[in-house]
C-alpha cells in the first residue's frame, strides 16, 4: 500500500514538473523588460556582412528592432522578408531594424548571395548570445527580437518567429508618442 502511494506521489510530482516546464517555455511569445540595460549593446561593435567593423552606438537615439538570428535557423530566415518590409516602411520615422547574427562574416556573406535583406546585418558569433541573454533571452532561443525605444529602454521582447503586424502593435504606440 505504501509502495503504491509513493509511486502515485512520484508520478504526480513528475507530471507537475513537466507542466511547469511547459508553462515556462511555452507560456507566451512576448515579455516586458524594464530593467535590462541596452548600454552594453550600444557600446559594442561588430563587423557587417562585408567585414567592416561597425559601432552600434550609431543607432542610439533611434527606435530599434533588434533581431538575433542565425543562417541555420529556419524561423529566422522565414521572418527576414517581413523584417525587411518593416525596415523600409519605418526608416523615415527614426526606426531601424538590425540583425545580429550568431554566425561569422563569411557565413553571412554566403547566405546573402541567395537572400535579399534590406536592413543592416552584423556578425556577432557567440558574443551575440551573451548580448541576447543580457537583453532578456533567458531561454537561449533563436530567433529572439527586442524592441528598444529611442531613450534606450526595452519596450518588448519576443521569443521565436515574429511577424510585421505583431511588431507593429508595439511600434505604432512608440512612434506616435
Amino acid at each position: 500500500m505504501a509502495k503504491k502511494f509513493n509511486s502515485i506521489c512520484i508520478g504526480l510530482l513528475l507530471i507537475a514538473s513537466i507542466g511547469f516546464g511547459f508553462r515556462y517555455f511555452f507560456q507566451g511569445t512576448s515579455h516586458q523588460h524594464d530593467s535590462q540595460s541596452t548600454q552594453p549593446l550600444f557600446a559594442a561593435s561588430f563587423p557587417n556582412e562585408k567585414g567592416q567593423q561597425q559601432n552600434l552606438a550609431q543607432y542610439a537615439g533611434k527606435t530599434v528592432v533588434l533581431n538575433f538570428w542565425a543562417t541555420w535557423c529556419e524561423p529566422c530566415r522565414e521572418e527576414m522578408p517581413e523584417l525587411s518590409t518593416l525596415h523600409a516602411a519605418y526608416q523615415d520615422k527614426n526606426l531601424v531594424v538590425l540583425g545580429l547574427a550568431i554566425d561569422d562574416v563569411a557565413t553571412i556573406a554566403e547566405f546573402l548571395k541567395e537572400t535579399k535583406v534590406s536592413y543592416p546585418l552584423f556578425a556577432a558569433d557567440m558574443q551575440g548570445m551573451e548580448i541576447a541573454s543580457n537583453l532578456g533571452n533567458n531561454k537561449g532561443v533563436l530567433p529572439y527580437t527586442v524592441i528598444i525605444q529611442d531613450d534606450g529602454s526595452i519596450a518588448k521582447t519576443y521569443f521565436g518567429r515574429i511577424t510585421k503586424p505583431l511588431l507593429e502593435e508595439t511600434l505604432v504606440k512608440l512612434i506616435e508618442k
